[in-house]
């Protein structure tokens, strides 16, 4: 498995000990022959000693290498071990030629991001709640000094090490932890992306004071939300499900979330994009098998999820440390 140590140095008021301690244990977990960790870990380790030719990560398809990389026998291989990987909540990737539609059209969130987008140059850059790294990836191309993930759930921690196994790229870093391990990581961080997050919380002010803490003076914070329609600074907190998703507490409306976003400390607050979800957005592919948008929406009436609350906007806000 690839080290990611290298990136600690960087981070001068990180409280390395602890960070490795945590590190170590995930690891000694990674490494059990418990057959939840095996059925992750066996294929990533089948195919990690494969190198692409290439990358392109500007366009809206992460490509990681070429189908002129790898033998026939390699390229089944590694279709084996990406299949086994679903389902892909985040895409689109080409990987040595084969196309991953992912059930998220994540570019379309990406290009949302990009007029407000700060210089990522040489910063030192966290993605919280990263899935499987396309989002890392994309930031990979504006030349950043280092991306640290946040990803608690070892199926998408084996999928990103798979993948950056293949892309070779040493800024990119992963850690097998949460939003709640920020405070490891005082005054840290340049820019934070808290994307499709903050209403899994149970204490979103609470949570976004963590990650004003773990920033620079000066840094940015993008974060993408579910959101209910309305102007009143308010949030629906479901009884016991939203949009059939369980572990889903405040959905606030847009300046609920800047409201929340003010009083954790965060200044020159804006919103800056707010849309309607659609099928478009997110969907059934043959990478995603199960349930999607369309399921969680009122078929009779599309302005209602089927418990009946208020059909989901998603709003983007930006905030300075």
């Amino acid at each position: 498995m690839s080290d990611t140590d290298d990136y600690l140095h960087l981070l001068p008021s990180a409280r390395h000990t602890e960070i490795l301690a945590l590190r170590k244990e995930n690891r000694r977990k990674l490494f059990s022959r418990k057959k939840g960790f095996l059925a992750y870990r066996l294929p990533y380790e089948s195919v990690c000693h494969l190198r692409a030719s290439s990358l392109d990560l500007a366009g809206d398809v992460v490509r990681i290498g070429s189908s002129g990389d790898i033998t026939a026998e390699e390229r089944q291989r590694v279709y084996q071990v990406l299949r086994g990987f679903m389902p892909w909540r985040k895409g689109p990737f080409q990987v040595f030629g084969l196309d991953i539609d992912a059930e998220w059209r994540s570019n379309r969130k990406w290009d949302r991001l990009l007029p407000v987008l700060p210089d990522l140059k040489g910063k030192i850059i966290a993605d919280i709640g990263c899935n499987n790294g396309y989002y890392m990836f994309r930031m990979a191309h504006h030349n950043p000094q280092a991306v640290i993930g946040f990803e608690p759930y070892h199926h998408h921690y084996f999928t990103f090490l798979t993948l950056n196994s293949f892309a070779g790229l040493a800024n990119l870093h992963l850690e097998l932890l949460g939003v709640e391990h920020l405070p490891l990581y005082e005054a840290c961080f340049d820019v934070i992306f808290l994307l499709g997050i903050i209403y899994h919380r149970i204490s979103p002010v609470e949570m976004l004071k963590d990650v004003w803490k773990s920033m620079k003076k000066g840094g940015t914070l993008l974060v993408e939300s579910q959101a209910i329609p309305g102007d009143e600074p308010v949030a629906l907190f479901p009884e016991e499900r939203y949009a059939k998703v369980p572990g889903t507490y405040f959905v606030p409306t847009a300046n609920c979330l800047k409201n929340w976003m003010k009083r954790a400390g965060f200044r020159d607050v804006e919103i800056f994009c707010s849309h309607a979800m659609s099928s478009v957005e997110q969907r059934r592919t043959e990478w995603m098998v199960f349930e999607s948008y369309d399921d969680f929406i009122d078929a009779r009436n599309p302005a209602l999820t089927v418990e009946g609350y208020p059909a989901p906007l998603r709003v983007f806000v930006k905030g300075i440390a």
